[in-house]
């Protein structure tokens, strides 16, 4: 496939090429750099040059945004920021040089410049120019990240292939503890232990866990799908895939049963099977029943009272407890279908959320909501993402219903009318019509399958009130309480996947990992990037707001962020640098050869990799035309349709050269990625395979169309010692003239490679979480519209480009060709090599590196011919060329810098050869191996240091104990006195002249008054819940500066049912005639305050006539009302037994 095509811009690319290379002045290798400062001083930005999307908006306010002072990203963390930013580069392009960029350079290492154990020499490199400009510039790195704030790393991203079934996929907070649900249980933290090294559990340390704060683990249990803590009874309620809603004693002191040691995993109070189906969502409402959801359009509610019955039982009495609980639900489908006509969708019920604010539970489906009455359970309304009110939405999920012979392969061939045609043209018009069929056939697909973006991805309530939805285009929506749709602000253009509330802010988490922090409004206060994969859940408590991401490491966030702490704890952590650094080394073997369709012996692969190997942690070897021919490269573009990948041939390659390199013993393989004749595969030695992980693969074909993947490259990515390496074999553009063609080559797969997880790598979703919203960013093509896209390969700390680049000698004869090569006069054959001359230009690979070659051409060659005799004498004649090449890139600004945190890779080539006695192939195998010296972070001790900061820094000290302030409120009355049907308003006053203030109104305790006069108990319903009799509105919200809200208190005929089996009444309807007495705490928050204050206020209901007299305050709670021993209560309460008495409370600063 040698012949000569010859298009216009190739014609063009040929007059531009110097017909004489440039004669060397000298032969010196050395370069002084005179005109660069050492790598060693730190590198300053003004905060202009932090990535930032452009639909952030005039009004995004990154945090820390005055600063003027370094900027540094973080090397260790998960995000690595450049200014590799595709849409919108604005450097020129002026006689094939980047403005700006590097000049090319050829460099040699200094005296005594060894490397490793052995103290081996680099090799003299030759350096790209333009490798100081857009997406090619060398990454920033530092050792803590400033385009975000800093944050605690409660659990640090873990491995992947560690947490196989024990990823973590939910997390709940309380003002204590933070607990998460996995793939095996749920797991519990002490937030007064968060700051403490790893010690994993027991002491013993496990895979994934060495750098987490310590924690405790419960028992197996199936994948936990969603949690909810109940603080009025310090229990934490999760719901399981296998159908199951169990639930967990909060007590730290006392997480097992049976013993008190940690390492032994806690066990469940009770468990009982709630759904056929993995419960979705669970809620517990504003009166303490307990809703779930599951497939089907499914809601059931477990009364509180059987809940409390069957927390009494003993634990061995546990079967007995299950089967009380599941005679108890009430299935809220069934209450709604009448002659068969449901009045919601069967679809699944994704999300419950519970509006505390009006006594409502509204039901999220994927394209509509229903709102239900939480005390009467009657269904209120049912609409759509669009805010359109729909009466009768039962209806069946739609099946696409296309034909079988929509979704067949035609492929095209010549008409028996038409000229005979070659079979280059033959072969070429196959795989252009299998490629179209292909396209045509995803086209369908995807516009049957396609998911709609307008579906719901998350919900929350706001502190004033008001339900916000977010949806996978990254529009978020304001409804108010009743459903309609007041608002929509779109931010970001990637999914929402997550909401959390703190104070009258709002956080959202994006599949790309942004966190964006909104007023009550929705204007954007701050945004940052938190994790490199999406942010799957957030969560509020001890003044942190928790993220967790889809790798499973989780990040807990300042609720000051952003602020004037971020600087100081920035400052403070860079400072101590020194004591959490670290340095390790590791070489990388990189093998390329282009098979020719071949197969190699055992020895030849022992002659390339093999007998090299013994000294190096990692091992990548990419081929190239491992298959080829029309009919294979159509059904790899079909199967790559698909998500398919991968060949027989392919699989017998991986397999012959993991037996070279003794794969069972010392290499383990890591993973591999095929697109039609390409293949990259890499291996890890086994005893570095701790450090080794989170493998990702890319494919972009270049061939016809850019769609077929004769040419093109494959990519993994894997990160070594917390550091992010990219491997790419290529394959591009073939023939002498050509060399544009090949320049567009590189540049289209370093602009589009995206890597995700492959069909062999990835972990399913075993909790049941949808991945569709999560893969997006993997799976979308850059745009080039206002939103930024990154190049992944721009991002990493170390890229090594290697395959059959395809770039020939220019401006030589065959025979001169061959003489040179006999001489081995290698100086002068490389100033005639095309790579080179691009480099020098900066048309391809600006910025890389490559060891002088000092091994004779690889290509081409005759098979079977052993030596330099061995080079192509057909009719043809091929000049002899450096096709096979190995080129790179490290963190190094300048070169033979020294590693630490601001420049973490520091690699050199140790050997760069060919082996010319393999003689399989037409092209010989080329070897290349790389040492690398790898800074990375103990982000166990940079906890510990972390911690040290917050403690001792008197600055933030004083920040923090300004978050304890609450403003002074008074409430009109602490005692009510209610008969049937009254109603009393409360009035609640803020007199604070500056601060807003939220308020929440629960349910402390209840109790039956005695005829005798006795003191009762009061006991709190689920998540301190109102009594069935009692209707408080609002029960939440917002009370600006001096000003006031009422707030109802209205007693309601409640008549109780004596028992209900599967939701079915067993006995007639009764009145309950006793007097009941409430405690209601109206708890008051500033509107960012990590403390709260709170007023105690006596509902008494009255069934006669008689006159009640009211203590001033119960005497016997049986539950902590405060729910935290950071929560301050104001305990003085004085008044009449009037409703309507007014009585100032006063209220100050929490201590």
């Amino acid at each position: 496939m040698d012949t000569p095509i010859i298009e216009g811009e190739d014609e063009e690319a040929l007059a531009s090429l110097v017909p004489v290379p440039l004669h060397r002045k000298t032969h010196s290798y050395s370069v002084q750099f005179d005109h660069q400062k050492p790598h060693s001083e730190i590198r300053k930005h003004s905060l202009d040059e932090v990535p930032r999307s452009a639909t952030l908006g005039n009004d995004a306010v990154y945090f820390d945004s005055s600063a003027a002072a370094a900027v540094y990203f973080d090397s260790s963390d998960d995000e690595f920021s450049t200014g590799g930013i595709i849409a919108g580069i604005t450097e020129t392009v002026s006689d094939g040089v980047i403005n700006g960029g590097e000049d090319y350079a050829v460099v040699a290492p200094p005296p005594n410049a060894g490397v490793g154990e052995d103290d081996v020499e680099p090799l003299p490199e030759f350096i790209g120019a333009g490798g100081g400009a857009g997406i090619f510039k060398v990454p920033v790195r530092a050792a803590v990240h400033p385009g975000r704030p800093p944050c605690l790393e409660l659990r640090p991203h873990p491995l992947r292939e560690t947490q196989t079934g024990r990823f973590l996929r939910n997390i709940a907070c309380t003002e204590t503890q933070l607990w998460a649900g996995q793939e095996n249980g749920v797991r519990v933290w002490s937030l007064e232990e968060a700051y403490d090294a790893g010690c994993g559990i027991g002491g013993q340390v496990r895979r994934g866990d060495e750098d987490t704060a310590p924690f405790r683990e419960s028992v197996a249990t199936s994948p936990t799908m969603c949690l909810v803590a109940d603080q009025s009874n310090k229990l934490l309620w999760s719901g399981h895939k296998d159908g199951k809603i169990r639930a967990w004693k909060m007590d730290p002191e006392q997480p097992c049963e049976a013993s008190d040691d940690d390492s032994e995993p806690f066990k469940e109070r009770i468990s009982w099977l709630a759904h056929r189906g993995p419960v979705n969502s669970i809620v517990i409402s504003s009166y303490g029943d307990m809703w779930s959801c599951s497939e089907g359009g499914v809601i059931k509610i477990w009364p509180w009272d059987t809940l409390e019955k069957s927390l009494l039982l003993k634990p061995a009495e546990k079967h007995m407890a299950a089967l009380l609980v599941e005679r108890s639900a009430i299935d809220l489908r069934t209450q709604v279908t009448v002659n068969g006509t449901c009045s919601i969708s069967s679809s699944e019920v994704k999300f419950l959320l519970t509006d505390l604010v009006r006594a409502k539970v509204w039901a999220v489906q994927s394209l509509s909501f229903s709102i239900w009455d939480a005390r009467s359970k009657d269904l209120l309304k049912v609409l759509n993402v669009d805010g359109q009110v729909e009466c009768r939405v039962d209806m069946l999920p739609t099946q696409d219903q296309q034909g079988d012979d929509e979704t067949k392969l035609k492929f095209f061939s010549a008409s028996k009318k038409e000229k005979p045609q070659g079979f280059l043209q033959r072969s070429r018009n196959a795989i252009m019509g299998a490629a179209g069929a292909v396209r045509r056939v995803a086209t369908r697909s995807a516009g049957g399958f396609a998911e709609d973006t307008r579906k719901t991805e998350a919900i929350i309530l706001a502190v004033d009130g008001t339900i916000w939805t977010g949806n996978m285009s990254g529009q978020i929506i304001q409804w108010d309480g009743s459903g309609s749709r007041l608002r929509d602000v779109n931010h970001h253009h990637n999914p929402v996947l997550c909401f959390c509330t703190f104070g009258d802010r709002i956080y959202v988490g994006y599949a790309s990992g942004y966190i964006q922090v909104l007023d009550s409004d929705g204007k954007l206060m701050a945004s940052w990037v938190s994790h490199n994969e999406p942010v799957i859940k957030l969560a509020a408590g001890g003044g942190f707001v928790f993220s967790l991401a889809t790798h499973g490491g989780v990040r807990g966030w300042y609720v000051t962020s952003a602020g004037p702490v971020d600087n100081i704890i920035r400052t403070e952590l860079s400072h101590k640098e020194a004591l959490y650094a670290r340095q390790d080394n590791v070489r990388i073997l990189i093998g390329t050869w282009n098979v020719g369709q071949g197969r190699a012996s055992h020895d030849a692969l022992m002659t390339w990799l093999g007998s090299v190997s013994s000294d190096v942690g990692i091992v990548v070897v990419g081929l190239q035309e491992v298959d080829m021919g029309a009919g294979f490269l159509a059904m790899s573009a079909a199967k790559e349709t698909v998500g398919l990948e991968g060949s027989v041939v392919g699989q017998w390659w991986i397999d012959a050269i993991g037996k070279a390199l003794d794969e069972k013993n010392t290499f383990e393989r890591m993973g591999s990625r095929q697109l039609a004749g390409l293949l990259i595969s890499l291996w890890a030695r086994k005893k570095i395979r701790t450090h080794v992980g989170d493998l990702d693969v890319a494919a972009v074909p270049c061939g016809f169309g850019r769609a077929i993947g004769n040419k093109g490259g494959v990519g993994l990515r894997i990160r070594v010692y917390d550091r992010i390496m990219c491997f790419v074999n290529c394959h591009l553009a073939a023939h002498l003239e050509a060399v544009n063609r090949r320049n567009a080559d590189f540049n289209h797969i370093f602009r589009l490679m995206v890597f995700s997880k492959g069909q062999n790598l990835s972990n399913t979703a075993a909790a049941g979480v949808s991945t569709t919203a999560y893969t997006l960013k993997t799976t979308t093509n850059p745009t080039t519209g206002t939103e930024e896209v990154k190049s992944d390969l721009a991002a990493a700390d170390l890229i090594a480009f290697f395959g059959d680049f395809n770039y020939r000698l220019y401006g030589i004869t065959y025979d001169e060709a061959r003489d040179f090569i006999s001489q081995r006069s290698f100086d002068w054959l490389r100033e005639r090599d095309q790579l080179r001359q691009e480099m020098k230009a900066g048309k391809v690979f600006q910025g890389m590196r490559e060891a002088l070659v000092t091994f004779p051409p690889t290509y081409k060659f005759e098979r079977n011919r052993p030596g330099l005799g061995g080079y192509d004498s057909g009719e043809k004649k091929r000049i002899p060329a450096w096709c096979d090449r190995v080129i790179y890139r490290d963190t190094q600004a300048s070169p033979f810098s020294e590693s630490n945190l601001q420049c973490p890779v520091v690699s050199s080539v140790i050997m760069y050869e060919a082996c010319m006695d393999v003689v399989e192939s037409d092209h010989k195998p080329v070897r290349c191996k790389l040492h690398a010296t790898i800074a990375h972070v103990d982000k166990s001790v940079r906890r510990q240091e972390l911690g040290n900061i917050i403690r001792t820094n008197e600055k933030i000290r004083s920040i923090f104990e300004d978050l304890k302030f609450v403003p002074e409120t008074t409430v009109s009355t602490n005692s009510i006195v209610l008969q049937s049907q009254d109603t009393v308003i409360l009035t609640i006053t803020n007199t604070s002249t500056t601060s807003k203030a939220l308020f929440s109104i629960l349910c402390g305790g209840l109790t039956i008054v005695k005829d005798d006069g006795e003191e009762s108990d009061y006991t709190p319903r689920g998540s301190f819940g109102l009594p069935r009799w009692l209707e408080v509105t609002p029960a939440a919200g917002m009370i600006s500066p001096e000003g006031t809200v009422g707030v109802k208190v209205h007693h309601e005929d409640f008549h109780t049912m004596e028992e209900c089996v599967d939701g079915i009444p067993q006995s007639w309807w009764c009145e309950d005639t006793r007097d009941k007495e409430a405690i209601l705490l109206v708890n008051i928050r500033g509107s960012c305050s990590t403390t709260m204050t709170s007023h105690s206020i006596k509902v008494r209901h009255c069934y006669s006539a008689k006159a009640c007299l009211l203590e001033s305050k119960p005497k016997h709670l049986t539950k902590n009302l405060g729910g935290s021993r950071r929560h301050q209560t104001d305990k003085s309460r004085h008044g009449s037994t009037r409703p309507r008495t007014e009585d100032s409370v006063s209220q100050g600063k929490s201590q």
